[in-house]
């Protein structure tokens, strides 16, 4: 088979398994097997595959057919303009936490700001700030001790093990200091939604998606105790699940936090929560 036979055969694969971007996925995993950037396979479109090369492919089309992430079958993920390791240690990460990131980059003013990520995965988060503000201080923690090996992982990998202080433990526990900035994309989906979630979701860890029985009592809870931890005019910035901002807006208000706005994400949901202490 040719390149391109093999790419319209992996595709209509993909489609009627219902997925989206089927020939995006079917390209990605070539360019993967045969070590070449995806643009590349255009210029070879009449090249004869071995089965050395198709044996492989034949592996990994089956394996996203099944639902497992085209990120963890790469083992790789492009956020904020920079590569990261991934796989089923931490949460894939989402186009919505990189706008958040892009929000961020615009509110931060103070160049030399101490920053804290809640909650870091595999640390996106922590190390796209770090290389955005070198003169930050930058913090992670993660309750996952996998978690923070995929963090720590990337960190090395963008050079950035020296730049970024990674903590094991409960949201701010074992934290000591305070922060001009405290970020978290914690987990959000309710305890019951668990089947109506896609087939890739379902290979993220659990306790990187489920926030209880309503989906936000652990999000409140850093509500709660990140005052503690906030420099005064400190921000608190956060990633919500659809419905919950302004239930948890009123948490913040109560809780004498002010300038507290929202942002929607680029599907119009309303997801990014930020407020101000002191």
């Amino acid at each position: 088979m040719t390149v391109l036979e093999v790419l319209q055969s992996s595709t209509e694969y993909f489609k009627k398994r219902g997925m989206e971007s089927p020939r995006l996925n079917a390209e990605h995993l070539l360019a993967q097997v045969l070590k070449r950037k995806r643009i590349e396979l255009y210029l070879e479109f009449e090249r004869e595959l071995t089965e050395d090369e198709l044996a492989p492919l034949r592996e990994l089309v089956k394996r996203r057919g099944q639902g497992e992430p085209l990120q963890h079958l790469l083992g790789t993920v492009e956020f904020a303009g920079h590569i990261f390791v991934c796989d089923k240690r931490a949460l894939v990460p989402r186009p919505e936490t990189e706008q958040l990131v892009e929000l961020l980059q615009s509110k931060i003013t103070n160049r030399g700001s101490k920053i804290l990520d809640v909650g870091t995965g595999g640390g996106v988060i922590a190390l796209s700030l770090a290389a955005k503000f070198p003169e930050a201080k930058v913090t992670a923690t993660d309750l996952s001790e996998d978690a923070l090996s995929l963090a720590r992982e990337n960190a090395g990998r963008l050079g950035l093990t020296s730049r970024v202080e990674f903590l094991r433990g409960d949201l701010l526990a074992y934290v000591n200091h305070v922060y001009d900035l405290i970020v978290a994309n914690l987990p959000y989906v309710a305890a019951g939604d668990q089947g109506a979630l896609s087939r890739e979701v379902g290979h993220d860890p659990e306790g990187a998606l489920f926030g209880g029985e309503r989906g936000d009592e652990i999000v409140r809870k850093l509500i709660e105790t990140a005052p503690l931890h906030l420099a005064p005019g400190g921000l608190l910035a956060l990633e919500v699940g659809l419905g919950q901002a302004e239930a948890l807006a009123g948490l913040m208000a109560k809780k004498n936090y002010h300038d507290i706005s929202t942002e929607r994400d680029y599907a119009g949901v309303i997801r990014f929560l930020f407020g101000r202490y002191g």
